[in-house]
């Protein structure tokens, strides 16, 4: 969600000071944000929605503004009390929706997303499948409109190998020759199914298929521990947290990216921007077909799918893959380029535009 925010943030930035902001009529952008280290966002998060509260009344009644656009369902709380106001003036008001944001199985807020919704004006899914869930939760189809998110391709540097001919890299140094790497990047969390892939996938595939996890979270120690059961520390290895330099080398090391995500109700999956990142590396995803992730990957383009919790289907398309280094070159220079292509923050801050521009905000 931070990141997505900051990046639609540098793109809408950079379309307010071009020529082709002309293109959405006198088109201004101003911003309001919290800037600190993620230990410390829990604790600056009242006293900044506080203090945004008062901001955005003050902007609204000077009709200093047209539209509110609060990057969360968290932030877009702020509308059931500023909805007075907006109505008042004709301000409109929309949100991004991510995910667990609307998801979230905790009873009272639950009961309060319904409010959030009735206060905007237009609700902005990052896919269809979080914008079934909205729908689920009361929000009218009139007020739905699907943005996905996107990638800074300027993000990481070009990528030097295809998949499939990366044994050679610096990062996987420490790997046996023959090794096939694969790799997954996310918080290690149920949903994500790390733990299930170790344990159920893992141990069925041939002993040169290494996995590599970059992240960490409240399933760390869950994760470690199938790892010891079934023997694989010479196999999977956990990296923790990575810079962006470090991520760069993982994915441009790596030969598959793994998205084994499984069904955890409450807790969705509502779009999966990591899959993006590899993508532009040239990297391609087998992924589970679940959720908001069906509409990252584009089946043969940028990877292929897989039935969540199927074990002989992840293990057959691994060991295909891996047989067909031809096949997986071909897979990761289209990944690349259809990444490029779909996903850019350029071509998705356009999108928002437009979609905020549409007939039912004027």
């Amino acid at each position: 969600m931070q990141r997505v925010a900051m990046d639609l943030d540098a793109a809408l930035e950079d379309i307010a000071a071009s020529p082709s902001a002309a293109d959405f009529g006198a088109f201004t952008y101003n911003k309001i944000v919290l800037e600190a280290r993620w230990k410390w966002v829990h604790v600056l998060a009242v006293p900044f929605l506080i203090k945004t509260y008062f901001q955005l009344l003050l902007l609204i009644r000077r009709r200093e503004v047209d539209v509110i656009l609060f990057s969360s369902m968290v932030t877009g709380a702020l509308a059931v009390l500023l909805r007075g106001s907006l109505r008042a003036t004709g301000v409109r008001a929309a949100a991004i929706v991510h995910g667990q944001d609307v998801t979230k199985p905790v009873p009272a807020y639950q009961s309060f997303v319904p409010r959030v919704f009735g206060a905007l004006d237009l609700v902005l899914p990052v896919s269809a499948a979080t914008g079934e869930a909205c729908v689920a939760r009361g929000l009218p189809t009139s007020k739905l409109g699907v943005v996905h998110n996107g990638v800074k391709l300027d993000r990481f540097s070009a990528f030097a190998w295809p998949a499939g001919e990366r044994s050679a890299h610096p990062f996987r140094s420490e790997l046996p020759k023959n090794a096939f790497l694969l790799v997954s990047v996310g918080r290690q969390v149920k949903r994500k199914g790390f733990a299930w892939f170790i344990n159920e996938v893992m141990p069925r595939l041939p002993e040169n298929v290494h996995y590599w996890l970059g992240g960490d979270g409240p399933e760390s120690q869950l994760i470690r521990e199938a790892i010891d059961t079934n023997g694989l520390q010479h196999r999977v290895k956990l990296l923790g947290r990575l810079g962006d330099s470090q991520l760069a080398e993982l994915y441009q090391s790596a030969d598959l990216f793994v998205m084994p995500n499984i069904e955890v109700p409450g807790d969705m999956e509502g779009f999966g921007v990591v899959m993006l990142e590899a993508g532009l590396n040239g990297l391609p995803t087998v992924a589970a077909r679940l959720e908001g992730i069906r509409e990252v990957i584009t089946e043969g383009e940028n990877g292929h799918f897989v039935t969540t919790e199927n074990v002989s289907e992840y293990v057959s398309l691994i060991v295909a893959l891996e047989a067909d280094r031809i096949r997986l070159g071909r897979l990761s220079l289209s990944s690349a380029r259809h990444v490029s292509l779909t996903f850019a923050w350029e071509t998705v801050a356009r999108n928002y535009l437009n979609t905020l521009s549409r007939k039912s905000l004027v």
